[in-house]
């Protein structure tokens, strides 16, 4: 019998950068993240499917929207990315043979690396956009880090 999973991640207002369509696609990447941490086991593997599409569109849209700025902070960037992405590549043969609990380990620390993520290379990123006129308001400071309750 599978136990009833409860996990919620929830996207607190503190971590809006005011760039709407970054900090939309922030917020629809943590409710992602929430369905998938409480999906049954036989749903899981969709779901993953689905949480690693919408990241890689996000991740691209972000990624040119840095380009459009010769953003130098870039290649840093597109290496965060890369690294989370690869890191869901190399759960997935496990979750197709049926076993998710190293999957479900790797979605559980994405809110901590997407943390850090935001507050480093997403708010230089704002704070560039800022620069040149690309956006209305400053990024909020602090910080918060995602609610993760398990």
């Amino acid at each position: 019998m599978q136990e009833k999973r409860r996990s919620v991640v929830s996207w607190p207002s503190q971590m809006m950068l005011g760039i709407a369509a970054i900090d939309n696609a922030h917020k629809a990447l943590i409710e992602e993240l929430a369905r998938l941490m409480i999906t049954p086991d036989g749903q899981f593997e969709a779901g993953l499917a689905a949480l690693i599409a919408r990241m890689q569109c996000d991740f691209c849209e972000e990624e040119a929207l840095m380009e459009a700025i010769d953003f130098t902070g870039l290649p840093r960037h597109r290496e965060q990315h890369a690294r989370v992405l690869s890191t869901l590549y190399h759960v997935i043969p496990g979750v197709m043979q049926g076993d998710c609990a190293a999957a479900r380990k790797v979605i559980g620390l994405i809110p901590h690396w997407f943390l850090f993520h935001l507050s480093s290379m997403d708010t230089q990123l704002a704070l560039a956009l800022d620069l040149v006129g690309l956006q209305a308001s400053p990024p909020r400071l602090p910080i918060a880090q995602p609610n993760v309750v398990r």
